[in-house]
């Protein structure tokens, strides 16, 4: 024999329950609210390394300090833009901001860059592989990395940002797990330290000599940072797209993994033992559950209704009235047999009874509802 028992749930008791949850979710929606709102500013040109942007994440700083150096910087922040500012040979272009170029913009970028030195700021995996195929890592604290390499314009510089991404192609700035600066086969430079064009970070370390000499080599620099409203219709970055290469073959390893184990487990568990059901609970047992439960929750409504209608089924039997009889049945026949007043045997057997408001008056109700059953004889 089993037994389930549910309560009600009160206001109180809800929130005793779930207050963790509810105070978690509060917390969240208030630092969302916040955010939005000390983020909202009036600067139009707020995003990382934007030229305009004056916050830590921009490189005001750097387009700034280059135009004091003499380089011609032009913005331009769409692909028609970047079309009519008529780039050549003795141009650099810069991109930032990569991650809003896709594959139709990254065939408008090349196709418009010509013969021009075309530097890409840490572009993410997707658009890489839409100019040549080159494998990156991420690194974290680069502090002090030397240039390390043939290229006599870094000589002596260090670079220092607080993570990278490293290209496994010789170049220089090398870490453990690749280069900070290298140039593809395509001619195109790829900067995995994009953090040393930041407000933030440009005068760590050689930084600003490192960033001044990359894009201070031609007399102009046009500065893009491409927009999404240049993309086709239709067109957007696949979620299997930012994910990198390794994931795939991590997934199939992980579930032959899971595979492996659940083999391991099921041998080492042994055959399945039998036990003969049902499980026979005694009745005392449920009822000491029920009652703990009640106590807990300190529903004592509830529970002297279930004493009540325990009481009405064991009156109905001994009354050969059946299981199934009602509530007014029972204390009709309850009042005629005991000869009393109905109103005074209703108000211990009746649901719409007083409701004991404290354990002693609960347990005084379970004597007298005891005490009744004993004085009604069987028959």
């Amino acid at each position: 024999m089993t037994a389930t028992a549910t309560e009600p749930l009160r206001p109180a008791r809800l929130w005793q329950r779930y207050r963790w949850p509810i105070v978690v979710g509060v917390c969240f929606v208030l630092a969302v609210g916040v955010a939005l709102w000390t983020g909202g500013g009036d600067d139009e040109y707020g995003g990382d390394l934007d030229p305009r942007n004056t916050g830590p994440e921009g490189a005001q700083a750097v387009a700034k300090v280059l135009d004091g150096e003499g380089v011609d910087v032009t913005i331009v922040r769409s692909a028609d833009e970047l079309a009519d500012a008529e780039v050549d040979a003795s141009t650099t272009v810069l991109v930032t901001g990569a991650e809003s170029l896709a594959s139709s913009t990254v065939r408008h970028l090349r196709r418009e860059a010509g013969e021009a030195r075309l530097v890409l700021a840490d572009p993410p995996s997707y658009v890489i592989d839409e100019i040549e195929e080159l494998d990156t890592r991420i690194s974290g604290d680069v502090d002090d990395v030397a240039a390390d390499c043939g290229d006599p314009l870094y000589d002596g510089l260090a670079l220092t940002v607080d993570t990278a991404t490293a290209y496994e192609r010789e170049g220089c700035f090398p870490t453990d797990d690749g280069h900070l600066l290298v140039t593809g086969g395509s001619g195109t430079v790829y900067l995995g330290a994009a953090e040393a064009l930041t407000n933030d970070q440009v005068l760590r370390g050689d930084n600003a000599a490192v960033v001044l000499r990359l894009l201070g080599q031609e007399e102009r620099l046009v500065w893009y940072v491409p927009s999404l409203e240049d993309t086709v219709d239709g067109e957007a970055v696949s979620l299997s797209a930012l994910l990198p290469r390794w994931i795939g073959p991590g997934l199939w390893m992980a579930a032959l993994a899971l595979v492996a184990l659940v083999l391991w487990r099921y041998r080492r568990l042994g055959p399945l033992s039998t036990e003969p059901l049902p499980v026979v609970v005694r009745a005392v047992e449920t009822a000491r559950s029920r009652g703990r439960m009640y106590r807990k929750g300190g529903d004592r409504a509830h529970a002297a209704t279930a004493l009540r209608t325990a009481a009405r089924r064991r009156l109905a039997e001994r009354l050969a009235l059946g299981r199934q009889a009602s509530e007014d049945a029972v204390i009709d026949a309850v009042a005629a047999r005991l000869d009393r007043r109905r109103e005074d045997v209703a108000v211990r057997l009746s649901d719409a009874g007083p409701v004991p408001d404290t354990d002693a008056r609960l347990v005084h109700l379970a004597q007298e509802l005891s005490e009744l059953i004993r004085e009604v004889p069987r028959g």
